[in-house]
């Protein structure tokens, strides 16, 4: 592009060039060339000055007035504030705050055209705190990616058409020859070059204002991050970066040689002992079938590792114990002791029911006791007892008492 001097070009060529090396840069994302991207840029630099000397646009018009071939300079500041972000340069500040006059810059010609949706304008007027609200920025959000569908599936359906239209020229113009006269019928497609443009206009509208907040976001960043760097030095920030990472990386393969051990399958631990002798280190995964239930010994490495030899050890080991009870018996016992208390508790619930099918009301009407010996004492109860109901039927109760008797 830059064969040609930019001062001998037409402005049509300039934007045309420019605009191939935009497209490129958005196909290829970060994969562009430099030198080509800031060869665009001066390119469409001298396409904004162009614009503005030859009066292309006037404050009085609307989208209306402005004719179908100058419809496309319009996006000079849009292509113009996308490439300028893709600039690398040394001072990303600078950058970004450029590629944000650019992209205001078309807005605000757009918003005096009447190009922007009510929507943005009415989002764009509110200051207050209903603007900040998360509610209001996700219909916000939506609202644009449908308007962004809506453009990109409009200028779909243009080319589609055009392809189609072009297939049944060239056909058309195999079996019938053209007459004269009739080739501006064929090519009149002003009115659908004119909707292209601001379909193309709407879909730069809506990623506009997506990377106008994108850049505001990188700029506070930025700042912030400049902020800092003047308050702690560059070099004992980068080198708490350095630490920081380094610390990750240790941590992570750490990790990592601390989980080989375990990559194949284990049988699952069901001793709770047995399990935290694994986590202590004081067993592996493989010794299942060997451990031995010994005491926890929490303390320094010296007293976890090896036996306690003297008192003073002894009195070590018990500081240094858990904030919590630990178990005193694996799950299995857990499990064995309680199923024996259920079998006592069956065999109690059966003796009982024994008892209450073979209860004393149920023998024959004798009373609980000792077995009666002979027929004779039985005769000799009941005649005492039939003296003793005889005496109280004679002798009533109090009778003998004359204090109980009322003086007359």
């Amino acid at each position: 592009m830059g064969e040609l001097n930019m001062d001998d070009m037409p402005l049509p060529a300039l934007f045309e060039q420019a605009r191939k090396v935009h497209f490129t840069a958005k196909e290829s994302g970060n994969g562009v060339d430099q030198e080509e991207v800031k060869k665009a840029c001066r390119a469409l630099e001298k396409c904004d000055e162009m614009v503005s000397k030859l009066g292309l646009f006037s404050t009085n018009e609307t989208k209306e007035d402005i004719s179908t071939t100058n419809l496309k300079y319009i996006m000079v500041p849009y292509y113009l504030g996308e490439l300028t972000e893709r600039v690398e340069h040394g001072d990303r500040v600078q950058i970004v705050k450029a590629a944000q006059a650019k992209l205001k810059e078309f807005v605000t010609f757009c918003e005096a055209m009447e190009l922007v949706p009510e929507e943005e304008l009415e989002a764009a007027r509110q200051d207050g705190p209903k603007s900040n609200s998360m509610a209001d920025k996700r219909a916000q959000k939506i609202a644009r990616f449908k308007r962004q569908r809506t453009a990109e599936s409009k200028l779909l359906e243009i080319k589609e058409r055009k392809e189609r239209r072009g297939r049944s020229t060239r056909a058309s113009a195999l079996s019938t020859p053209i007459e004269a006269g009739d080739e501006d019928v064929l090519d009149d497609d002003g009115e659908e070059e004119r909707e292209a443009w601001f379909a193309s206009i709407s879909l730069a509208l809506c990623k506009a204002f997506d990377l106008l907040e994108m850049l505001k976001k990188e700029e506070e960043m930025l700042l912030a991050f400049k902020e800092r760097q003047l308050k702690e030095g560059d070099k004992e920030f980068y080198q708490e970066v350095l630490d920081d990472r380094a610390q990750r990386a240790e941590a992570w393969h750490r990790n990592a040689a601390s989980r080989v051990q375990y990559t194949k399958p284990a049988q699952p631990i069901t001793c709770a002992t047995f399990a935290q002798d694994v986590l202590e280190g004081r067993a592996n995964v493989s010794q299942m079938h060997e451990h031995k239930h010994q005491p926890l010994i929490f303390g320094p490495a010296s007293l976890v590792g090896g036996s306690i030899t003297s008192e003073r050890e002894r009195m070590a080991a018990q500081v240094f114990q858990p904030s919590h009870r630990m178990p005193t018996m694996s799950i299995e016992e857990a499990g064995l002791k309680e199923m024996e208390i259920m079998n006592k508790w069956q065999e109690r619930n059966v003796k009982l029911m024994e008892e209450a099918n073979s209860s004393w009301y149920n023998d024959s009407g004798k009373l609980p006791g000792p077995p009666q010996e002979d027929d004779e004492d039985d005769d000799a109860a009941q005649d005492k007892a039939r003296a003793w109901d005889d005496w109280k039927d004679d002798n009533p109760r109090g009778a003998g008492n004359k204090k109980l008797t009322p003086c007359g």
